[in-house]
């Protein structure tokens, strides 16, 4: 059963000279239980799509297109109605805890927080949960944490506490944007096996947000790959692991690190040449084209189509079909 839909998003931000597209005509799909990934570049838009969807956009940018949750739409929701949707059954693992958590707050009542305002529970029951919610998320000494402040925690720990915060509530819908940022490698792969546990036990939806194509890889059931605010190309995790249609995909996947003993490769990594446009940039073509070897003169000259590739597999190219 189909949870979201997002339909023709764009999320514009207002400039000195006019309105700058940051997102533009982002459409998906999420089903109850379904785990979809968000990846690209910094700046390609990955972020500011996740703050559509919870109604957090910043004070002048402005959200277009629909965001059908449950069949209502979001994007022409009030600032109380969200509120009320918001921590309760839409929830969001932010990117960086130290600056997402309250500093003068002990950490126990910061989860405790969810609970009485979307579960109208006393003080004494919300920390009683909350207690119980660290527990859940592999808080070591959860009732020692319950009464200590962020600073006092590893990163480790601080994820976890978000991801306690956002759970709280048991979300229809879980968004996480790169919760594992900035955590060594082996803490990384316990929040993603923690988060995996727990979206197969509550029965949630994710949408996980990362740079990372092997958490991707290992998480997800589908992909959407978002370049310079568009999504150039979607489908299932494997089949686009298996059959990367887009220039842009090729180049992030031939970019990635390969384990020693497991390549011939040596020397530097591939990449890809130049940078993500300035959003406020008017350009006629496709906006790789300049970044992509496969150009050719009509990439310059007109938008790109979305193309078919298979089932439920599309790419956002003029020349796809020559390779797909």
């Amino acid at each position: 059963m189909t949870l979201l839909t997002v339909d023709r998003l764009s999320v514009n931000l207002q400039g000195e000279s006019g309105p700058v597209a940051l997102v533009r005509d982002v459409s998906f799909t999420l089903d109850r239980r379904e785990t979809l990934g968000i990846v690209g570049e910094s700046g390609c838009g990955k972020t500011m799509t996740a703050l559509a969807l919870m109604g957090l956009l910043p004070e002048a940018a402005r959200a277009e297109g629909r965001i059908l949750f449950d069949g209502e739409d979001l994007v022409t929701a009030d600032e109380a109605r969200l509120c009320a949707l918001r921590g309760d059954r839409i929830a969001m693992i932010f990117q960086e805890p130290m600056t997402s958590l309250n500093p003068v707050h002990t950490v126990g009542a910061q989860v405790a927080e969810v609970l009485r305002l979307h579960r109208a529970m006393g003080e004494g029951e919300a920390l009683a949960e909350a207690l119980r919610l660290l527990d859940l998320v592999g808080i070591p000494k959860a009732r020692e944490r319950l009464s200590a402040y962020p600073h006092q925690l590893s990163g480790g720990q601080r994820q976890r506490v978000m991801i306690a915060a956002a759970l709280a509530c048991r979300p229809d819908i879980l968004l996480a944007d790169e919760p594992t940022t900035a955590l060594d490698v082996t803490v990384q792969a316990q929040i993603l096996d923690l988060i995996g546990e727990l979206v197969r036990e509550f029965g949630m939806a994710l949408v996980l947000i990362t740079h990372d194509l092997g958490v991707v890889g290992q998480v997800t059931d589908r992909v959407i790959v978002m370049y310079a605010g568009n999504v150039v190309e979607s489908g299932p995790t494997e089949t686009i692991f298996a059959k990367r249609a887009h220039p842009y995909t090729q180049g992030l996947f031939a970019a990635r690190p390969r384990q020693a003993g497991r390549t011939s490769q040596r020397g530097r990594l591939d990449t890809i040449p130049g940078v993500v446009p300035d959003p406020s940039a008017v350009i006629a073509g496709c906006r790789f084209a300049d970044r992509c070897r496969h150009a050719v003169d009509i990439c310059h000259r007109q938008p790109p189509p979305l193309v078919p590739i298979g089932a439920d597999h599309d790419a956002l190219c003029h020349r796809v079909r020559e390779w797909a």
